[in-house]
């Protein structure tokens, strides 16, 4: 007969981070058994090659061929799903816990990002659980710090470098002036960057963790949809040197804020002053800030990817739920009056690069046409040149509404003089 004291855990996915689970799991087991008071156990496991050397034994532990078989298992108490991907067999296996009435641990940010809301419903309804610490920053604790921890707040504001590939990426260029191309080779050569690295560096990873983050911090509805995102492809060593001369590092911020509007959710690269705790935090490492009203501004940083970060997130999760502590997935009361903001009516300071034939007349031109859209020059660089030559001309604006700028910038861009199209960052302000 099982021993009800033992949690039980059936593991869908047995890649880097499903590995880390068992190994962690095994190693910890008397820390783990302390702070839960039951032991965590491993029962069963699913994985497409059973044949697989993953460095750990899997030795004694129920196979199935089909993940949803396994969330079937009448052995199994708890599912932990590693599989990855936003639909197929990983949606199936949760749907099939929860359907259940079984405690689910997820890491997988895309999945929550498309299905949240429904999935957190069905654990609602069955009177369960669906905990997904692991699905943001790694082994930092940010889903129980806002939704636990900070939990008295009515926050503003929580931003933060989300995804270690493009940060190593921008903390290379910046330290060794290699090209973009360059160092992205380089990232995934060392493991930061996938064969395939779109989900990074156009920042679509970063806006599946963010949209969670909204959803807990403003008590709304996922809504991935309102995500503005835009990638790191276009940062260039020039850009990266201009905003170190400007006092600035580049970052690739995911950023959700209250506004008078409502609230804004966007995921693009970002020139954070060199004074800000964000601007020092470099290699793949991650970092949150988050701004409530009575706690003020704090930041959270450590690793936020890999078997070792994410595998403790995962365990910390299986241990809330052995202890019998469990929250709710996302939102049960919206707050109400929180429209979504778009990225058009966003207000604020930025940095745009402009080649420009160097001629008589130029930099009027330009002015005029910032003049015409009522957008405030803050500060202008234009280096020693040869008169004919292809110069940049970099200029910080004063905040501004984005509309108005773009508008601008367009009718900029069409001008003779303009070699390149307008290189747009935005200021953190």
């Amino acid at each position: 007969m099982a021993d009800r004291s033992v949690l039980r855990v059936g593991l869908a996915g047995l890649g880097t981070v499903g590995g880390g689970v068992l190994t962690l799991l095994r190693q910890q087991h008397d820390t783990v058994l302390r702070r839960a008071g039951r032991a965590i156990e491993v029962v069963a496991v699913s994985a497409r090659d059973r044949t697989r050397d993953r460095g750990v034994s899997i030795d004694g532990l129920a196979w199935h061929d089909d993940p949803v078989a396994l969330a079937q298992d009448p052995s199994v108490d708890v599912v932990v799903e590693l599989i990855g991907g936003s639909n197929g067999p990983a949606l199936a296996v949760v749907e099939t816990a929860l359907g259940l009435g079984k405690k689910v641990v997820t890491a997988n940010k895309a999945l929550l990002a498309q299905h949240g809301g429904t999935l957190g419903g069905l654990a609602r309804d069955r009177g369960t659980v669906l905990a997904f610490e692991a699905a943001v920053a790694g082994g930092i604790p940010v889903v129980k710090a806002l939704r636990e921890g900070l939990a008295a707040n009515r926050f503003d504001r929580v931003s933060g470098i989300l995804n270690g590939t493009c940060n190593f990426i921008l903390s290379t260029m910046r330290t060794t002036g290699r090209a973009f191309d360059d160092v992205l080779a380089e990232a995934q050569r060392l493991g930061y960057a996938e064969a395939d690295p779109t989900l990074d560096i156009d920042g679509h990873d970063t806006a599946h963790k963010l949209a969670l983050l909204a959803t807990i911090a403003f008590d709304i509805p996922i809504d991935l949809q309102s995500v503005y995102v835009e990638g790191i492809r276009h940062i260039s060593p020039l850009d990266i040197e201009y905003a170190d001369e400007l006092g600035f590092r580049i970052k690739l911020l995911g950023t959700a804020a209250r506004t008078g509007r409502g609230i804004e959710q966007r995921v693009h690269p970002t020139m954070v002053a060199s004074t800000d705790p964000l601007a020092s935090v470099e290699g793949a490492d991650n970092a949150m800030v988050v701004e409530g009203d009575f706690v003020g501004r704090i930041m959270l940083q450590g690793r936020g990817a890999g078997a070792g970060p994410t595998a403790s997130a995962v365990v910390a999760d299986l241990i809330d739920i052995a202890r019998g502590h469990n929250v709710p997935s996302f939102v049960t009361a919206p707050e109400p009056g929180l429209a979504a903001v778009s990225i058009a009516e966003h207000d604020g300071p930025c940095y745009v690069r402009l080649m420009v034939l160097d001629q008589p007349g130029v930099i009027a031109d330009i002015g005029a046409e910032l003049r015409n859209e009522k957008v405030s020059v803050e500060a202008l660089i234009q280096r020693r040149h040869q008169p004919g030559s292809l110069v940049p001309v970099v200029l910080t604006t004063h905040p501004s509404q984005e509309a108005p700028l773009l508008r601008a910038l367009a009718r900029i861009a069409a001008l003779g003089s303009i070699a390149e199209p307008p290189r747009m960052i935005r200021i953190d302000a």
